[in-house]
């Protein structure tokens, strides 16, 4: 049977040691935060992931990008500032990072918060326009993209609003990031799509990524479309740190076959790990891994 890869939507928990942060900064000694990069990779790697990231360690979702942006600032919320442009490589450095570490026969999926979910999670002061800005956050995270499509084997958007509030403008937001990026794409929407379906299937992206452990339902209303992309099949549950079973795994991944069959690409977590217990996130991927080979082969 065909080889179904592994792989993480993103981010892992991190275990911060506020001492040795702390003494770094009084002994003016460098920060080391590729420590938690490595924890993050080196847990993917340990439980057999094919696919990983560097597990997003560095910052939430959407500060990570709103940090560096122009235009931008962060107080108890993101903020919008002035106009949102690039201002340099925001992740890049730490995917380069990660390939010095994984092994050959290991794969990188490079992140990016989607414009529409980061313009929705700041306070606009400026523009008062929300498709002008998400447009503009598009067009600075194109630039990120081509960057990363450089180092990383895969790049995932993560839209998690699309289940919220779809924009009709939102195929043409992703097109506007992925334009001319030399690898694979895939978009993760979070949440329940089935109402979203056909809008999220006209996106030029390789892959789609769902809750389906989360949100069973979607099989059903995913089988009353035909559309050109594979599935990145959500498989554990991300909200909730009981194990489950390789046996439930096997049987969540069972009926993804029963709806997709050959279109499933890729089995992994309904979403990102980071809000829960480290050691349930590794025990989820470790069994994911298990269920994926008994299921599809070593």
């Amino acid at each position: 049977m065909r080889k179904v890869k592994t792989t993480v939507i993103g981010s892992y928990p991190v275990k911060i040691d506020n001492v040795n942060l702390m003494n770094r900064y009084f002994y003016q000694k460098p920060s080391s935060w590729n420590i938690y990069i490595d924890n993050a990779v080196n847990n993917m790697i340990e439980a057999g992931i094919d696919i990983v990231s560097d597990g997003q360690t560095r910052d939430p979702f959407v500060n990570i990008f709103v940090r560096k942006l122009k235009g931008c600032r962060i107080r108890d919320r993101p903020e919008i500032t002035g106009k949102v442009e690039y201002n340099g490589p925001i992740t890049i450095k730490d995917q380069k990072y990660v390939k010095t570490i994984l092994p050959k026969d290991r794969e990188l999926v490079g992140l990016l918060t989607g414009p529409y979910t980061l313009a929705k999670s700041c306070v606009d002061l400026y523009y008062n326009d929300n498709n002008e800005l998400a447009y503009d956050f598009a067009k600075a995270l194109h630039q990120e993209a081509i960057g990363l499509s450089k180092i990383v084997d895969l790049i995932s958007i993560d839209e998690p609003f699309y289940s919220v509030s779809m924009p009709d403008y939102a195929c043409d937001l992703i097109r506007t990031v992925i334009q001319g990026v030399s690898c694979p794409s895939r978009l993760h929407v979070c949440g329940d799509v089935s109402k979203i379906i056909p809008q999220i299937i006209e996106i030029p992206v390789q892959i789609l990524s769902h809750e389906f452990k989360a949100s069973p339902h979607l099989f059903n209303t995913f089988k009353q479309h035909s559309f050109p992309q594979t599935i990145c099949l959500g498989s554990v549950r991300s909200d909730n740190p009981e194990i489950e079973s390789v046996d439930e795994i096997k049987n969540h991944i069972k009926k993804g076959i029963d709806v997709f069959d050959e279109k499933i690409s890729q089995i992994a977590p309904d979403c990102g790990l980071r809000n829960i217990p480290i050691d349930s996130a590794f025990k989820k991927l470790k069994n994911l891994v298990i269920a994926g080979e008994q299921i599809y082969g070593g």
